[in-house]
Formats: C-alpha cells, sequence, structure tokens
C-alpha cells in the first residue's frame, strides 16, 4: 500500500483554521438577551438600553430561550464568560 504525502500547503491551510478557530472562540461574547427580571420574560432591547428612563429589562447572558423565557444563563455576565479552545478559564474579551 502506498503512502500518500501530504502537500505542504494543505498542512499550512489546515493550520490556519484551526488557528483561526481558536483566536475567535477566546474573544467570543456570551449570548445577551433583554429579560425582565422577575418573569424571565424576553423584552424588547430598548427596555434595556442605559438611555431608557424607567426601562424595565436587564441583559440576560448565556442559557436559552424556551417558550418566550430564558433559563441556564445568569444576570451576571461573569458568571457565563466563555473559555474557547486553548483560552483561560477566565474567558475571553
Amino acid at each position: 500500500m502506498a503512502r500518500r504525502r501530504l502537500r505542504s500547503s494543505t498542512v499550512v491551510l489546515g493550520g490556519m483554521g484551526v488557528l483561526a478557530v481558536t483566536i475567535t472562540s477566546c474573544g467570543s461574547e456570551p449570548d445577551r438577551r433583554c429579560v425582565d427580571r422577575i418573569t424571565r420574560e424576553v423584552l424588547p432591547s430598548y427596555e434595556c438600553d442605559d438611555d431608557r428612563r424607567g426601562g424595565t429589562g436587564s441583559y440576560y447572558y448565556g442559557g436559552g430561550k424556551y417558550d418566550g423565557r430564558v433559563s441556564g444563563g445568569s444576570f451576571d455576565k461573569a458568571a457565563v464568560e466563555r473559555g474557547g479552545f486553548g483560552c483561560s478559564g477566565s474567558g475571553g474579551g
């Protein structure tokens, strides 16, 4: 059975892909949704804007949305910071 040799360009391109994934995963931010703190219902983003006085929403990070409500995340961004492949445990960004 003959051995196949990989071309150096194939190896370089494959390595560049791995590097790109590593860099983008380290700097990625967790998902953020505007949510009512009591009911955990998803609200329009303008309810969380800092410029709006009396807005009822707060940003909720990570987790998922099920039937218009969020779960599995946190109102504390630091609690859900992601660390990608090759990143420290404190997360990126």
